[in-house]
């Protein structure tokens, strides 16, 4: 197929991907479902007087139609000075588990099981559902420079949802666990979410106003998604993140390290290249509040002038995009304890109602929360109903009062520390 492409294109890029996963689903409690899916197909891009042209199909054998599609559609594409690399070595990183990627559906249902025994333990009014999937996704890509790069993952995910009913009175968790290798540290995960249930039994007042907010690894993603947001080079090129230009200047506090790291073993989002075959690397791009950088693909650094970072991600029937990898905060040097105990009178933020209110891409974010605690004379005294918090990152990240040593893997890809602000707006129903 490159071949063909070469007779009439100046670059030719062709994606391959063939994913199996299997899933097995819990709702009230009890097994409800199971069910295996593949996906196979193959996207193809070409650069014909300089124009970029994108076709795809899961239809492995249509291989004349696509040709032409690719062709047809790079008449109207964007004009991209762009250049598909040539062959490079990446980092040697184990994403592929054989003992995860064979994992049989009756241990998924095992596993499955445990988790709902571990949280029912804690409160036996609780209704859990739990999803888990296991999946093997290979992906390869060939271009007309040479490059032939094939990534094999075996990532495992679990997304775990509690819901207690008392009355009136709701509690409702929701967290995401991933890994690339086979070990014990889904239980860790469930305990976790076993003892934020055992500390929701309890319930304290807490009047409206300005105060310290404390934010757990789950809750912090409030704070991460407009930083995500913001450090995507998408954005910035477009002239919509409020980083754009600003590339050496100290936007946060110096307590504040952001890092891409595609290099870390057994994580679902590391691996040796990316899907445009461009070797990842480790990318810091906040370092002590300094802003360093942008996450790019191919296209967006060919568009704005800069180095792609290996950071081009797709699926099938989409071209690549900036995407993170393992976005990373650094942590500071004090325990999570020592922070609490530092706290005349707060709140301890532990799950957001949801994510992506407010106007993210500008810093701002207006949350409800589903799980928060009041903190008085530095202990966690109860659950506080009925509360939301508002601010804007650009401002509020200026002022970390300190990051936590401890930190956690959440929805997916994110490693957090706790993140202690010393002001945020607090509203309660109280």
């Amino acid at each position: 197929m490159l071949e063909r492409l070469g007779e009439s294109a100046e670059q030719a890029e062709v994606f391959e991907i063939d994913s199996e996963s299997t899933k097995v689903g819990f709702e009230a409690n009890k097994l409800k479902s199971f069910k295996v899916e593949e996906t196979q197909g193959v996207a193809v891009r070409v650069l014909v007087d300089g124009k970029l042209g994108f076709a795809a199909s899961s239809d492995v054998t249509v291989e004349d139609r696509l040709v032409e599609n690719a062709l047809a559609s790079a008449r109207y594409g964007d004009q991209v000075p762009l250049r598909f690399p040539e062959p490079a070595a990446g980092p040697d990183v184990q994403v592929y588990d054989a003992e995860l990627a064979e994992l049989p559906v009756n241990r998924l249902i095992e596993m499955g099981r445990e988790m709902i025994a571990t949280v029912r333990k804690a409160d036996d009014q609780a209704n859990v559902q739990v999803d888990l999937t296991r999946r093997v996704r290979r992906t390869e890509v060939r271009n007309s420079q040479g490059n032939e790069v094939a990534v094999i993952r075996s990532p495992l995910s679990i997304m775990l949802e509690v819901e207690r009913v008392r009355g009136d009175d709701v509690v409702t968790l929701f967290e995401y666990f991933t890994s690339a290798q086979a070990d014990d540290a889904y239980k860790q995960f469930v305990e976790r979410v076993a003892e934020k249930l055992r500390m929701a039994r309890e319930t304290a007042t807490l009047s409206s106003g300005r105060m310290p907010v404390l934010f757990a690894p789950n809750g912090a993603p409030v704070l991460g998604l407009p930083l995500l947001q913001g450090l995507n080079g998408k954005n910035a090129y477009r002239g919509i993140s409020p980083m754009a230009g600003r590339v050496g200047d100290q936007l946060f506090h110096e307590s504040l390290t952001v890092v891409d790291d595609p290099t870390l073993d057994g994580r679902p989002g590391s691996s040796s290249h990316d899907d445009e075959g461009v070797p990842r690397r480790r990318n810091v791009l906040i370092d002590r509040g300094r802003l360093t950088g942008f996450i790019y693909d191919l296209k967006t650094a060919a568009l704005a002038g800069a180095e792609p970072t290996g950071n081009g991600e797709r699926g099938l029937f989409s071209p690549p995009s900036p995407s993170f990898s393992n976005m990373v905060v650094e942590g500071g040097d004090r325990s999570v304890d020592a922070l609490i105990g530092g706290i005349d009178e707060g709140l301890l933020v532990e799950s957001p109602l949801g994510l992506g209110q407010g106007n993210v891409i500008s810093g701002a974010f207006s949350n409800n929360l589903s799980l928060a605690f009041k903190i008085e004379a530095g202990e966690v005294v109860g659950r506080v109903k009925d509360v939301s918090i508002a601010g804007n990152i650009y401002e509020d990240l200026q002022e970390i009062e300190a990051l936590s040593r401890e930190s956690e893997w959440v929805y997916g890809g994110i490693r957090l520390p706790y993140v202690l602000l010393a002001e945020l707006n607090v509203v309660t129903r109280a």
